[in-house]
């Protein structure tokens, strides 16, 4: 018989872990004293005890293991869980390289500045969203801006004149498959609390939901938001992203005709891996 600190030695196993596997009957000693309370083990345990270590390694929970070990599971049951372990670990390993790289982009990023990037590229999970939204064309580039604020006037004019309130922030969806300098086809969208119909110029649509959504925030001015655009189409490029569907601007903080160096804008591209 071993006492639990010899017992501890021999197997490389805390005195502390020891007791816990005790207190949760996962790993109990050979015996007890009722009088002391001293735990007394056996050399012949270290078989369950190292078969508990080797399946703590592969990744499985205390409880898992326990079903394993003492439960009447049919070899069905046991290679059932096995794999599932095995798809969760693999899928571990999978966002574990995207992020690897997402690290290794930024070291990159970090060393050609010599200071902090200036944006930060994040991944998330974005839910359906119910909008109203007027569709418009922009004639060029240097048009977006008067072409969004017309179709904004009327969306959110129309969700007023039915009874409902703008909820914000306001969105535009860009709808063109490819980078355009004239014709830029956009959505002025607006999300918003209360009961709508569709109008004559405004529909009433649901933005899907994107599983995952790269997103960028823009602190400044509109003139220099292709600063944004360069960093986190790079960000996409360099992590082995593609773009799958339209990009959406989110004008978080927004003020017309206020001072654009305090208007905060979330620039957003569904992605998916290649």
């Amino acid at each position: 018989m071993l006492s639990i600190g010899d017992f501890s030695k021999l197997s490389r196993v805390p005195i502390k872990t020891l007791r816990y596997y005790d207190e949760i009957g996962l790993f109990k000693p050979l015996e007890v004293d009722r009088f002391t309370g001293y735990r007394h083990y056996s050399a012949s345990q270290l078989i369950r005890l190292n078969r508990i270590l080797v399946m703590k390694d592969m990744g499985l929970s205390l409880e898992q293991i326990a079903l394993l070990l003492d439960k009447e599971l049919t070899p069905d049951q046991i290679r059932g869980m096995l794999r599932l372990k095995q798809v969760e670990l693999h899928q571990q390993l999978i966002e574990g390289q995207a992020r690897l790289a997402r690290v290794e982009a930024w070291l990159q990023a970090f060393e050609q500045e010599v200071t902090m990037p200036t944006y930060d590229v994040v991944l998330k999970k974005v839910t359906p969203l119910k909008v109203a939204q007027v569709h418009g064309v922009a004639p060029s580039m240097e048009l977006i801006g008067p072409t969004l604020d017309r179709l904004f006037d009327q969306v959110m004019g129309y969700i007023t004149q039915q009874g409902a309130t703008c909820t914000g922030p306001a969105i535009t969806v860009y709808y063109d498959a490819e980078y355009s300098e004239g014709n830029v086809s956009v959505g002025a969208c607006m999300p918003f609390a209360g009961t709508l119909k569709d109008g004559e110029q405004v529909e009433i649509i649901e933005l899907p939901a994107v599983e995952t959504m790269a997103s960028v925030i823009h602190h400044g001015s509109f003139s220099t938001m292709n600063q944004a655009y360069n960093a986190i189409l790079k960000w996409i490029e360099a992590n082995n992203y593609h773009i799958s569907s339209s990009n959406r601007e989110l004008n978080l903080e927004y003020e017309r005709g206020g001072d654009q160096a305090n208007f905060v804008t979330e620039i957003q591209f569904p992605v998916e891996k290649h």
